[in-house]
């Protein structure tokens, strides 16, 4: 018996080290134009992943201890599949110095010779046209940790990359922390959370690549673990603070509907008038610190022309940017082929509208009468967002798979698997999508959907993974 466990753990050391050489690949001499390198090494990561869970699910120590450590894999590492982190660290430049960050482009200082901040050219250049163009978006927290990656890196990039690594590392730590904790409560295995803490795709794109989705999930996790054990004015607040980090989470408001009316009276099956009033009361109460929240962490930049620069950055992405996309791709072709041109911006007006509609009616009309089932209900308001948008970046995944680890799906780990593909647009020096490999995406991971929705709608089987 214990020469099987050393065996086993041997193999696990093995596999430990494949992924940490996999992960210093892809984080430093890697190009974003190799993709054939990327997709062969993500494809080893993940088996690597699956084989670490399948022989150390029970071990939390180790593998909260591997995931850690494959993180700091690269600490020291320049993001080369994402240029985004350039934006981040101007942006946290500009407020360092006293800037207004969303109230100048890039493109506009550099042609006045006005931009305020050390690195100025090299962080312009690195952007690119697309990012220097435009306005920022990214909300006032998010904001907050770019600043403080410019007041403790002094005028350093490499340095303001290890800051901003840090501080994502951390966030990870938090959802491995209060998902355990929720996991717990839920009743569900605590294994579930490496599905996303040792996903090769949340290490990749988060740690790795620098994206924030990981500090919104953090805070979210939190406040719907605050939720589910009734502080829900605290719950209330960190999902402020969330949303603060990036806007997504807004989307989940109408479906907290039946917790608020239903989650103290699970036993009685009769609700009386005054017991939906006073649900009713608190949802709206709810709703009230959330956005007065929102608004106080808004107030520092708040003016008539942050207001109108926020607005038409945030329209652009519904109405301008196409990457990735699914259901939009196939109604983009159904407009070339009808009208002769492409109605992204008619498409992306509307989209919003049905998506809203969608959520309303899973808030009001699916049986939503345990947290497990309000969970549930917020990976499908989410995944019908992402199926219907113009644009999917891969790290936009992050927050549908921390939300099936309390569920009983994971075509989403399925997802953070094929998302990879969605790479092969920048295979060349230029951009261009291979529709092709989006067609593969998309038929794997709606194949592998149906065949969940079916399984389950025709077996219900109990709230667990294998």
């Amino acid at each position: 018996m214990i020469a099987s466990e050393g065996k086993y753990h041997t193999f696990s050391i093995i596999l430990v080290l494949v992924s940490a050489f996999v992960y210093y690949y892809i984080g430093y001499p890697l190009v974003r134009t190799d993709v054939t390198i990327l997709i062969s090494l993500y494809s080893i990561a993940f088996l690597s992943f699956f084989g670490l869970i399948r022989l150390e699910k029970q071990n939390f120590f180790l593998l909260a201890g591997i995931a850690i450590a494959l993180r700091l894999v690269f600490l020291g590492s320049i993001p080369n599949l994402s240029q985004d982190f350039y934006r981040f660290i101007w942006d946290g430049r500009m407020l360092v110095e006293g800037w207004n960050p969303y109230l100048y482009l890039p493109n506009d200082l550099m042609a006045s010779g006005t931009a305020p901040i050390a690195e100025a050219q090299e962080l312009f250049n690195g952007m690119g046209n697309l990012s220097a163009s435009h306005y920022t978006n990214y909300p006032p927290i998010n904001q907050l940790c770019f600043a403080f990656a410019g007041l403790f890196s002094g005028n350093s990039i490499l340095s303001s990359v290890v800051v901003l690594h840090i501080l994502i590392i951390l966030a990870d730590l938090g959802i491995l922390y209060f998902g355990k904790k929720l996991l717990e409560n839920l009743g569900l295995p605590i294994k579930n959370i490496w599905l996303y803490i040792l996903n090769p795709f949340i290490i990749i794109e988060l740690t790795g690549n620098l994206h924030f989705e990981g500090v919104m999930i953090f805070f979210l996790i939190w406040s719907l673990y605050l939720l589910q054990k009734g502080f829900w004015k605290w719950a209330a607040v960190l999902l402020a603070v969330s949303v603060s980090v990036k806007l997504i989470p807004l989307l989940f408001l109408p479906l907290f509907f039946q917790w608020f009316i239903n989650y103290k009276n699970s036993e009685n099956k009769q609700l009386t008038f005054s017991i939906v009033k006073k649900g009713f009361l608190k949802l709206i109460t709810f709703y009230v610190i959330v956005f007065a929240t929102i608004s106080v962490l808004f107030l520092p930049f708040l003016s008539k022309q942050f207001i109108a620069n926020y607005q038409e950055t945030v329209g652009l992405w519904f109405q301008n940017f196409e990457f990735n996309a699914s259901i939009y791709y196939i109604a983009r072709w159904i407009g070339y082929k009808t009208i002769g041109w492409n109605m992204i911006a008619t498409i992306g007006k509307i989209t919003p509208i049905i998506v809203l509609v969608f959520v309303t009616g899973l808030s009001l009309f699916r049986n939503n009468s345990d947290f497990k089932k309000i969970i549930t209900a917020l990976l499908f308001g989410l995944s019908f967002y992402f199926f219907t948008t113009t644009t999917m970046h891969p790290w936009y995944l992050a927050t549908l798979l921390i939300l099936s680890v309390f569920t009983n799906y994971r075509f989403t780990v399925i997802w953070s698997f094929m998302i990879v593909f969605s790479y092969t647009a920048y295979q060349n020096e230029g951009y261009a999508e291979n529709l092709g490999f989006v067609a593969l995406e998309y038929v794997v991971v709606y194949g592998f959907l149906m065949y969940e929705v079916f399984k389950y709608y025709t077996k219900k089987p109990r709230l667990e993974t294998s």
